[in-house]
C-alpha cells in the first residue's frame, strides 16, 4: 500500500513568486518522506489581486449577472486551475514531475447543484494512476464534475474540503493544510496579542472554533477528517515549525495538548444583530419565514413573552420586514459581537459560568445573551467590548 500525503496550499501561500517558492520547498521534502503526494491548491491571493475568487466574480458583478450558475462556476473554477497550472510550471523547474488537473479529473463527483455542489462520491482511479506513474497530481480545488459532467463547485472553505475528501479517499496518512499562520491559535492574535499556538487539539474543538468564527479550517473539512480518523495538520508555508495537528481526543500527545486546561481557545463572530421580540406572536410561523428568507438565527432564548434572538447584521432590513408582517414590538441592538470559549474538558465541569460573569465584570463588559453546548460557552457582548473581552477571558482561563 502507497504511504500518502495531501498537502493543501491556500491563496496566501500561491500569491507570489515568493510563495510559491516556499510552497515548492514543501512539496520537496514531502517526496523524502512518502510514496506519493498529492497537492490541492487554491486560488492565488485573495481580492483585489488578479486571480482570486472574489476579484473574478467582480468581472460579472459590475454589469451586474446575467448568466446562470453554470457559467458562474465556470468563472470561478478559473482561479484554482490557473493555480495548478502556474505551480505545476514552477515545479519542473525544480525537477518534480507534476500533473495538473481539475476537481472533476482528480475523481471528485458531485450533484447538480451549481455554486455549492455536494459531494457524492470520490474515484481516486485517475489519481493512482498518475502517482505510479511518478507524477504529483496538483488538483484545483473548491470543484468537481456533476453526473452530467458539467463543472461544480462546492462552496466556500471548498479547497479544505477538497483537500480532506481526497485524503479519505486515498487512505492517505495525513492531510496538511498551508496558509500564512503558525498553527491554530488560542484566540484571534489581531485581537489578543497573548495568543499562542496549540501543538494539539481535538477534531470537536477545532469544528467549534471553526463554526464559531476562526478562520482556520473549514467545519466541512474538520467533519470529513473526523469521520475518516484522518489526521489535519494546521502549519505555515513560510517557516518549518510543526504547526497544529488536530485528531481525535483520546489519541492526543497529552504533554502538547492544553491538558491542564478547561478550555483550549476563543473565537468570535462579529456583525451580530440582537433582537427583542415582545408579546403573542406564532413562534413557528414567525422563525420558519425568517429561514425561508435565508435569515439563519444565532443565539436564540425563548419565554412565555419574550424572545430574544441574535443574527447577521446583513439580515437585519429582512428579519425587521418580518417582524412588521406579524405586527410584532420589537427592539434591537446593533454592533453586537459572539465571544465563544471552547474546550472538550468543561463538559460537567461546576463553575465555568460564573468565572466567565466574573471576569467580564471585572473589566465592565456587559453580557447581553449567552449559549452553551458540552464543549462551549457563548456571551454576546458590544463589538466595542470584543478586544478587552477576550483579552480578560484568555487570562482568566490561563491561556497565557
Amino acid at each position: 500500500m502507497m504511504k500518502i500525503l495531501v498537502q493543501k496550499f491556500g491563496g496566501t501561500s500561491l500569491a507570489t513568486q515568493e510563495s510559491r517558492e516556499c510552497a515548492i520547498k514543501k512539496i520537496f521534502e514531502a517526496q523524502k518522506d512518502y510514496d506519493g503526494v498529492v497537492v490541492v491548491v487554491s486560488a492565488m491571493g485573495r481580492s483585489p489581486q488578479p486571480y482570486a475568487t472574489d476579484t473574478l466574480l467582480n468581472l460579472i458583478k459590475e454589469d451586474e449577472r446575467k448568466v446562470s450558475p453554470r457559467e458562474v462556476d465556470l468563472l470561478m473554477a478559473c482561479g484554482e486551475i490557473i493555480s495548478a497550472v502556474v505551480l505545476c510550471n514552477m515545479l519542473v523547474k525544480e525537477g518534480i514531475k507534476p500533473y495538473a488537473m481539475t476537481g472533476g479529473t482528480a475523481g471528485i463527483i458531485t450533484n447538480n447543484n451549481h455554486l455549492n455542489a455536494e459531494i457524492i462520491d470520490v474515484d481516486t482511479t485517475n489519481l493512482l494512476a498518475v502517482m505510479k506513474e511518478g507524477y504529483i497530481p496538483v488538483v484545483a480545488g473548491f470543484q468537481g464534475r456533476g453526473t452530467n459532467n458539467e463543472v461544480t463547485t462546492i462552496g466556500r472553505g471548498g479547497s479544505d474540503t477538497s483537500a480532506v475528501l481526497l485524503g479519505e479517499a486515498l487512505n492517505a496518512e495525513s492531510v496538511e493544510i498551508y496558509t500564512d499562520v503558525e498553527g491554530i491559535m488560542t484566540a484571534d492574535p489581531r485581537i489578543c496579542r497573548a495568543a499562542k499556538t496549540i501543538e494539539e487539539i481535538s477534531y470537536t474543538e477545532v469544528f467549534q472554533m471553526a463554526d464559531s468564527g476562526a478562520k482556520v479550517i473549514h467545519p466541512r473539512a474538520v467533519e470529513i477528517a473526523r469521520r475518516a480518523g484522518l489526521p489535519l495538520i494546521i502549519k505555515n508555508t513560510f517557516s518549518d515549525l510543526e504547526g497544529t495537528n488536530i485528531t481525535r481526543y483520546e489519541k492526543l500527545d497529552k504533554k502538547k495538548y492544553l491538558s491542564d486546561k478547561i478550555i483550549t481557545s476563543i473565537a468570535h463572530r462579529g456583525n451580530r444583530v440582537q433582537f427583542l421580540v415582545e408579546g403573542d406572536i406564532d413562534d413557528e410561523q414567525f422563525f420558519q419565514e425568517l429561514a425561508s428568507r435565508d435569515v439563519s438565527i444565532d443565539i436564540i432564548n425563548i419565554f412565555p413573552k419574550r424572545r430574544v434572538f441574535t443574527i447577521e447584521a446583513h439580515k437585519k432590513k429582512t428579519a425587521i420586514e418580518v417582524l412588521e408582517k406579524y405586527l410584532a414590538t420589537f427592539s434591537f441592538i446593533d454592533d453586537c459581537c459572539k465571544v465563544t470559549i471552547i474546550g472538550e474538558k468543561m463538559t460537567g465541569v461546576p463553575g465555568v459560568m460564573a468565572r466567565i460573569i466574573r471576569c467580564l465584570s471585572e473589566v465592565d463588559v456587559e453580557i447581553l445573551q449567552t449559549a452553551d453546548s458540552l464543549s462551549t460557552i457563548s456571551c454576546l457582548v458590544k463589538n466595542s467590548d470584543l478586544e478587552k473581552s477576550v483579552a480578560a477571558l484568555h487570562k482568566a482561563f490561563e491561556l497565557d
